[in-house]
């Protein structure tokens, strides 16, 4: 019977009691790379010595943790790798390395892992992606040429919208967002503790969409899966994460937003073929931002998230739907309708409601004012309905924050990809209301002190 591939992490050998750390020169393998036991995997200089850094064992390298050039603490793995070797279950890292360490096995299966719930929940980083198809209202209306572009501006308050290239699958837009939040957390992948992904376009019916990406991350046997909240759908994952670390089952959350949606649109329906752009969004949360014994680097204080609020109202059932699933339109079953379609009427006034109805709730329920409110950051679903929702929620216009001009509607990552615009600019203690509205009718806001 075959050994079963598992995966550890990789120390450099400590040349001499008195050093502490020492610097990549170069890498002689890749991530992907097969390597044999005792072939050089990098060559090291230390304070003493330059030594080749040779593998301990067959195995296949999953991830890099450092790159040439940089120096390392011998207490820092340098690289995670997967291997059959039964003797390698009982390696012993170097003297140096921190004895706190664990298994991510053993750390998923503490019940210890994640915060208790009196204490601090935070956004840690952001990622996203956006396709490189920008495609503009003057691109679509060669299909619709008694309308234009001034007047579909008027209406959507878009102008452009970027497009999945053929063959860019939504994993694809995940992944990139993905290893973004990540690094700009200053964690190494086998630090997050699961993985939820929200989205209506999956790559297929099943594995999920949060599987396909779990593997292409290299990530331990830890939970992974997709929900499906519509455009609500980012900020529901980020309540399932916070849900998660408080209940100590994860202390890092990876929440990720991604839909495709240019290839379910009908060419002859005006409603839907300008409002929808493709993207992914991708978010850190943690139970609190301490260092990293695997990544280098300071690690990213984090943003405390202050309260969640979620809703769904069945009234609004059949103003935003698709009967089939899935990303692409296939042949499909006779007498399906594969499209998206909207009831505009009556999900703009719907919507709209809903917006100022959820602000207002989460404003009240953090105990802030609307004048505190540095950044209301909604999904951007069209800049009339937004528009419509600040004038009943009580807070200015002038605190929304739009990109829906250059995007689009990115469904559930719009949110993401809007906070990755401000984030350079915000401010320590700034107040910020994330709210969505989205077919369901689903609602969620989150509220963020910076």
């Amino acid at each position: 019977m075959e050994n079963t591939a598992f995966r550890l992490p990789l120390y450099l050998p400590a040349q001499g009691a008195a050093e502490s750390e020492a610097t990549i020169i170069q890498w002689q393998v890749a991530e992907g790379d097969s390597f044999q036991k005792g072939q050089v995997l990098a060559q090291i200089d230390s304070a003493k010595s330059v030594f080749d850094f040779e593998a301990p064992c067959d195995g296949q390298l999953v991830r890099l943790f450092f790159g040439e050039g940089e120096t390392v603490a011998y207490d820092r793995p340098v690289m995670e790798i997967e291997t059959s070797d039964e003797e390698m279950r009982d390696w012993i890292p170097p003297a140096a390395a921190a004895p706190e360490l664990v298994s991510p096995e053993a750390a998923i299966s503490s019940p210890q892992l994640g915060a208790s719930p009196t204490q601090e929940v935070v956004l840690r980083s952001l990622g996203g992606y956006l396709p490189r198809r920008v495609v503009t209202n003057a691109d679509i209306l060669q299909r619709f040429p008694e309308i234009s572009e001034e007047y579909v501006y008027q209406v959507t308050g878009i102008r452009e919208r970027r497009w999945a290239e053929n063959g860019e699958k939504p994993s694809d837009m995940a992944h990139a967002a993905s290893l973004e939040a990540i690094h700009k957390a200053g964690l190494a992948p086998i630090e997050i503790d699961a993985v939820i992904l929200a989205t209506t376009t999956p790559d297929v019916a099943m594995p999920s969409t949060a599987c396909i990406l779990q593997e292409r991350l290299g990530l331990g046997p830890v939970p992974a899966f997709d929900l499906n909240a519509a455009c609500s759908g980012w900020l529901y994952a980020v309540a399932m994460a916070r849900n998660m670390i408080l209940s100590g089952m994860a202390r890092n959350v990876l929440t990720v937003g991604v839909d495709v949606q240019s290839r379910l649109l009908h060419e002859d329906d005006q409603s839907t073929s300008f409002i929808f752009g493709d993207g992914a969004g991708a978010a850190v949360i943690s139970a609190a931002a301490q260092p990293s014994p695997y990544a280098a680097g300071k690690p990213s204080a984090g943003h405390r998230i202050r309260h969640v609020v979620l809703g769904a109202d069945a009234r609004g059932l059949r103003m935003a739907r698709r009967q089939q699933s899935g990303y692409f339109v296939s042949n499909g079953h006779e007498g399906s309708d594969p499209w998206i379609r909207l009831d505009g009427q009556a999900l703009f006034r719907f919507a709209a409601e809903s917006f100022a109805d959820i602000i207002r709730e989460t404003i009240d329920r953090s105990g802030w004012s609307p004048r505190e409110t540095r950044w209301v950051v909604p999904h951007q679903a069209n800049q009339r309905i937004i528009k419509a929702a600040a004038k009943r929620s009580g807070v200015s216009f002038d605190r929304f924050f739009l990109n829906v001009e250059r995007v689009g509607n990115t469904s559930s990552a719009s949110i993401p990809l809007a906070m990755l615009e401000i984030e350079e600019g915000l401010a320590e203690g700034d107040k910020l209301i994330l709210c969505s509205v989205g077919a369901g009718i689903t609602t969620a806001a989150v509220s963020i002190e910076w």
